[in-house]
């Protein structure tokens, strides 16, 4: 008796939790669907867009074609009245010439600036408002910062040259 007992007892607990399970399955999938219908309703509202606005990337490195590089690039991150060397480069270009992402020679790095500045200031300009890719790397038009005026990426140009130890 004790073996048929055990099994009653066992099949019992397996069906118990069998249908433990379904129940389980079927909340889930009530309240997960009633999270998504809230997500979507607050993906309107001008808080959560403010805040997207808020943490969204200030750029993005992308290889390839520059033309289609310059057409995927983000929010400005510099205010456009920022005219001196220094704060230009603080603002848009110290993200990568501060430590050499994509192939961009580190600031004050003599050894990497030599050959760029013997070809002279307006191929350094060119390539900073215009953008370059080469096989040192990489340069999104005016650092991927389209409000940047020719002149303050100038400025930062000059700004990054008169640092060259």
């Amino acid at each position: 008796m004790s073996d048929a007992h055990f099994g009653r007892l066992f099949g019992g607990m397996l069906a118990a939790m069998a249908l433990l399970t379904i129940v389980l399955i079927i909340i889930a999938n009530v309240v997960g669907s009633t999270l998504d219908d809230e997500i979507t309703s607050r993906k309107n509202d001008a808080k959560t867009k403010e805040l997207i606005a808020r943490i969204a990337p200030i750029g993005k490195i992308a290889f390839g074609n520059p033309a289609e590089a310059a057409q995927t690039q983000a929010t400005p991150a510099a205010p456009a009245e920022a005219i001196s060397g220094e704060a230009t480069y603080n603002a848009a270009c110290a993200a990568c010439h501060a430590q050499g992402v994509a192939g961009a020679p580190k600031f004050a790095d003599g050894g990497a600036w030599n050959e760029r500045v013997a070809k002279g200031k307006d191929a350094l300009y060119g390539n900073a408002i215009k953008g370059y890719q080469g096989k040192a790397g990489y340069m999104p038009p005016k650092g991927g910062n389209a409000s940047l005026s020719d002149d303050q990426v100038k400025a930062a140009v000059d700004y990054m040259v008169e640092n060259i130890n």
